[in-house]
């Protein structure tokens, strides 16, 4: 799998004085991972996604239910409110969050300023990534619902998520000039 971009990502520091990033894909990508390795470099601040969910959605995913677009409404909203609250104070963001549907990522898409990053990877290589976490809620057997649910995002560059976490870091920054 290969970087693509347009150059449309490219920040314009004309138009914006702040951005924030959301990394999407699928459980097991490393959203967290480079959300927060790239967080410390640039200084800015990372926001979980999953600390947002309702408890009832926790226990859910930890039973190895899939969530439903209603489930996802309240979590979603906390995540927008996050986004326009940090963009309304000028502030830079970064975002890990699965945003696997059209539809959330236009609830989250606030303004220009939000820039959404796709880690794409194997189904195998995710599963194998799942079977070795012990620190998360999710369940990995949700994956094969996640990828179901997945709409490919068509305005998002799109990243290798098989590569470390380090080299994702460093194709973000160029990418968006950062």
């Amino acid at each position: 799998m290969q970087l693509v971009s347009s150059g449309a990502h490219r920040r314009n520091e004309a138009c914006y004085s702040a951005m924030f990033i959301i990394l999407m894909g699928v459980a097991g990508t490393g959203k967290t991972t480079v959300g927060r390795l790239l967080s410390k470099e640039l200084g800015w601040r990372f926001y979980e996604g999953d600390d947002f969910h309702p408890p009832a959605n926790v226990e859910k995913m930890r039973r190895g239910e899939p969530l439903t677009d209603r489930d996802r409404r309240p979590w979603l909203d906390a995540l927008r409110a996050v986004i326009q609250g940090a963009l309304e104070k000028n502030d830079n963001g970064i975002m890990a969050c699965s945003a696997l549907k059209r539809s959330y990522r236009a609830r989250l898409r606030v303004g220009e300023q939000v820039v959404f990053a796709y880690l794409a990877a194997a189904p195998d290589v995710i599963r194998r990534r799942l079977e070795k976490r012990t620190d998360h809620f999710m369940n990995p057997s949700l994956l094969e619902s996640q990828f179901a649910a997945l709409e490919t995002p068509k305005n998002a560059l799109t990243l290798d998520a098989s590569v470390p976490p380090a080299v994702l870091v460093q194709q973000l920054r160029q990418e968006l000039s950062i």
